[in-house]
């Protein structure tokens, strides 16, 4: 009979500490509870209201992305401290537990950190964009996409590259669609017994009659160099960006074909031998 009256004696004792532990805490919970909510519920209206301000501007895409996960996860982190501190945990320490773990983190990051603030770099001075064909890193492809820590390139048999952004802006960038118009830089080397002057003709009329070939900037003909085994012409035609290719191919071709009609010759590299017997 003791024991019985002890043990309700306990469980009494226990559940009024339980009470008045609940009714102490309740408040705090309920209201961390609401401000949960309603930051949860704000945030996400944050979210959609500046994607679509973004989309009105006309900003890039991985720029507009990128500034409003930052912003979001910023507003969750002060979400999360308003919270716990609604709960009654101190800010102090937990603003030293956030230290040390980024200061942990960052060391055991420091390569991805580099590709992080790589891609920043990109996104906000934009030396490329999406769409763009690009040379670096001793690559070269199409911008598909532009991420925080790689980018993104499909080359031209179609493989898919991906190219760390630390990397990419400390490096050697060159975008060939950036500007609307494209050289083409062609090393043409005839005989040294052909005509100079009428090869040059012939080449600059092969030019003048291609339809891709602008007229603004001029073509030009020079003679770059007297090589060992013939003599070099520089073949300066320029093109619309999307006729360059093409254009090229075709300044070549009707090249040949045009010195071969008219007896240019264009040699290959050849030695002489003497031999001398005694």
């Amino acid at each position: 009979m003791d024991l019985i009256t002890i043990n309700a004696d306990f469980i009494t004792r226990y559940w009024d500490y339980f009470t008045n532990v609940l009714m102490e805490y309740s408040p705090r919970l309920i209201s961390a509870t609401i401000i949960f909510v309603i930051g949860w519920t704000a945030i996400k209206l944050i979210k959609k209201l500046i994607m679509s301000i973004m989309i009105k501007r006309e900003m890039e895409p991985t720029l507009s992305k990128f500034l409003a996960d930052i912003l979001i996860w910023t507003l969750k982190i002060l979400l999360f401290v308003t919270v716990i501190s609604r709960l009654g945990v101190e800010n102090s320490s937990f603003v030293a537990i956030i230290g040390a773990a980024g200061l942990a983190i960052g060391l055991s990051l420091q390569g991805s950190l580099a590709n992080f603030a790589g891609g920043v770099l990109i996104i906000m001075f934009k030396p490329f964009k999406v769409g763009d064909f690009i040379e670096a890193q001793s690559v070269m492809g199409t911008v598909k996409q532009i991420q925080i820590f790689v980018t993104q390139l499909s080359t031209v048999d179609n493989q898919t590259i991906f190219v760390p952004n630390g990397a990419l802006s400390n490096g050697t960038i060159i975008n060939y669609t950036f500007a609307t118009t494209r050289r083409a830089d062609l090393t043409i080397g005839i005989s040294y017994s052909s005509n100079i002057k009428k090869a040059k003709e012939l080449a600059m009329e092969v030019m003048l009659a291609h339809p891709k070939v602008l007229e603004d900037p001029k073509p030009m003909v020079l003679v770059k160099d007297l090589a060992d085994s013939s003599i070099n012409l520089a073949v300066r035609p320029w093109a619309k960006l999307e006729d360059f290719f093409e254009m090229r191919s075709d300044i070549l071709e009707q090249i040949k074909l045009k010195y071969d009609e008219n007896g240019i010759t264009i040699p290959f590299p050849q030695r002489d031998l003497h031999i001398i017997t005694t």
